[in-house]
């Protein structure tokens, strides 16, 4: 079974930095695409970023084009994700996602297996 274990969320200063991994395990993730997404209460999941397992193509979300970074290490079947000048509106739970396949996609409707999430709370 596919299991996804996110870590590293937690409280940080407006302009400081997070690093958050998703340990990915119970399969080959070679043929995956993996993501990220974050969701505050009452509102819809949304796409943050995601990369391609095998190609290491990736796809942001405009709003944080250039502060956020994702990234894989095979070895190790994790991805990152490396979060700098966060901002408050960047507070949600974010959760880990996988999608069998080598293309992007951006909706929660096409990703297969989810992590548990993790809070990352910016305050001002």
């Amino acid at each position: 079974q596919v299991q996804l274990v996110e870590s590293g969320g937690g409280l940080v200063q407006a302009g400081g930095s997070l690093r958050l991994s998703c340990a990915a395990s119970g399969r080959t993730f070679s043929s995956y695409v993996m993501g990220w997404f974050r969701q505050v209460p009452g509102k819809e999941r949304e796409f943050v970023a995601a990369i391609s397992w095998s190609y290491g193509s990736t796809r942001y979300v405009d709003s944080v084009k250039g502060r956020f970074t994702i990234s894989r290490d095979n070895a190790k079947n994790t991805v990152y994700l490396q979060m700098n000048n966060l901002k408050p509106e960047d507070t949600a739970v974010y959760y880990c996602a996988a999608r069998m396949g080598n293309t992007i996609v951006v909706s929660t409707t096409r990703y297969d297996y989810w992590g548990q999430g993790t809070q990352v709370t910016v305050s001002s």
